[in-house]
């Protein structure tokens, strides 16, 4: 295992092996994921699917993400983590493939479930796929704890790399509306390069080497069945359940549909909300590299909470935009609120659970919110399409705004590892100043 020990420099960081190898993938991945993000809820809308049937559609692929996602948190120790980082993308790759050839209904419903089309959608960073729970395992076990907000803060990097790259090739080779009967040619183009994009991550997780799991419990040296549920890290998981079933819900009400929304909203084609991303991914290149020093300022759990307060805040004007350019600006201050705050929740998650169980907490505490992830949108598609445009923004915006006042209430008092050291030091060097304060002299 390669790791780095020390609280270097980034690129010192990055200079680790696995954590190199996982950068590079997750670009690839996240180019897919961009293309994939803008293409296929517009080439669905362009075959007819109304909004009630994307939901029905993102219904179906949080459910399937949901089970392969905790499948593969509870194999991560027994499979190892590389395994899936292969697999996965692959399935992508595949799935790209098929939609860049057919418009069967049940095909394109069957190969978005497995590939996870619908989700992370948007400008096209955030989640990659159901294998991250194996990927943030492979994470920890690459770098010092010292180190681990900075090397989740790279990887959030990459992906909004990946999706400014993915999103300009989504610009560039896109198109104005088109008829239902040239929809499979004209998104054929758009499909095929995310394809390729995902065998390159697939490819390149090839390389990845597979670390052991270093457990600090004693009993976590005993053998442990494949589902077992990870009892020494249950305290973190129920809290999480409650936060990120109300933010699931949140999320689920318009993160599939931004997409869409912007198309009926704004009359936008793939050409415009493609450049829209574009500039979005640009804006907010380097917002997660700030997240280790404002989380180093203001604590993690402090800053985490504002963050997502703005984020559900934002979704009000967002809805109640008047035009294309103002709905744009909203959503780019929200995407870098959101980028900020994104490797921060996810770093504190793993620095928090048992190392035996990361793989399996991490899955297991986004299974509730993937669950009412999937409820969500089909509730979504109706209001969308018989009640009102802003409406599921604006209950989304106070659903995730409770949900970032229970994050906080939940974890104030418990800080990261890092954090309560640093206090600790601190707090001994003013001890020591007031000795030395307090020692007569001669």
């Amino acid at each position: 295992m390669t790791k780095a020990t020390s609280s270097g420099s980034w690129l010192e960081v990055l200079q680790t092996k696995d954590l190199s190898l996982i950068f590079t993938a997750r670009v690839a991945m996240s180019v897919s994921r961009a293309i994939a993000g803008i293409a296929v809820p517009l080439y669905l809308a362009t075959l007819g699917f109304n909004g009630f049937e994307l939901g029905i559609l993102y219904l179906i692929v949080a459910l399937v993400a949901a089970g392969m996602s905790s499948g593969i948190g509870f194999a991560t120790n027994k499979v190892g983590a590389k395994s899936f980082m292969v697999i996965v993308p692959a399935l992508v790759a595949v799935a790209g493939v098929v939609y860049a050839f057919s418009s069967d209904t049940a095909v394109l419903f069957i190969f978005a479930a497995l590939a996870s089309f619908g989700r992370g959608a948007g400008a096209g960073a955030g989640m990659v796929g159901p294998y991250q729970p194996a990927e943030s395992q492979l994470i920890v076990n690459s770098i010092s704890p010292a180190n681990r907000n900075r090397a989740f803060s790279l990887v959030s990097l990459a992906s909004t790399g990946g999706a400014l790259i993915g999103t300009g090739l989504a610009a560039l080779s896109g198109h104005e509306h088109v008829l239902r009967t040239a929809a499979v040619a004209v998104f054929r183009p758009s499909m095929l390069i995310a394809s390729l994009a995902a065998l390159v991550a697939s490819i390149i997780a090839m390389f990845l080497s597979s670390h052991p799991v270093q457990a600090k419990h004693p009993s976590a040296h005993k053998q442990e069945k494949v589902f077992a549920f990870p009892e020494r890290s249950r305290w973190l998981l129920y809290r999480l359940w409650v936060t990120n079933t109300l933010n699931g819900a949140a999320v689920g009400m318009f993160g599939p549909f931004v997409t869409y929304w912007l198309y009926i909203r704004y009359h936008a084609n793939e050409v415009t909300i493609g450049e829209l991303y574009l500039l979005v991914n640009i804006i907010t290149l380097g917002s997660g590299l700030i997240a280790p020093k404002v989380a180093q300022h203001f604590g993690t759990i402090r800053i985490t909470s504002w963050l997502r307060i703005a984020q559900g805040l934002l979704l009000i004007p967002l809805a109640l935009s008047p035009t294309f350019v103002i709905a744009g600006v909203i959503y780019t201050i929200r995407m870098f609120a959101q980028r900020v705050a994104l490797p921060l929740r996810q770093s504190y998650v793993l620095a928090m659970a048992d190392p035996s169980e990361q793989a399996r907490v991490a899955a297991l505490s986004n299974l509730p919110s993937q669950i009412v992830m999937a409820i969500s949108p089909t509730l979504t598609g109706y209001l969308l399409d018989d009640v009102s445009l802003s409406l599921p923004f604006e209950i989304a915006s106070v659903i995730q705004t409770i949900s970032a006042f229970a994050y906080y209430f939940f974890f104030r008092n418990a800080a990261p590892p890092e954090e309560i050291a640093r206090l600790r030091d601190k707090n001994d060097g003013v001890l020591e100043i007031r000795r030395e304060e307090q020692t007569p002299t001669d």
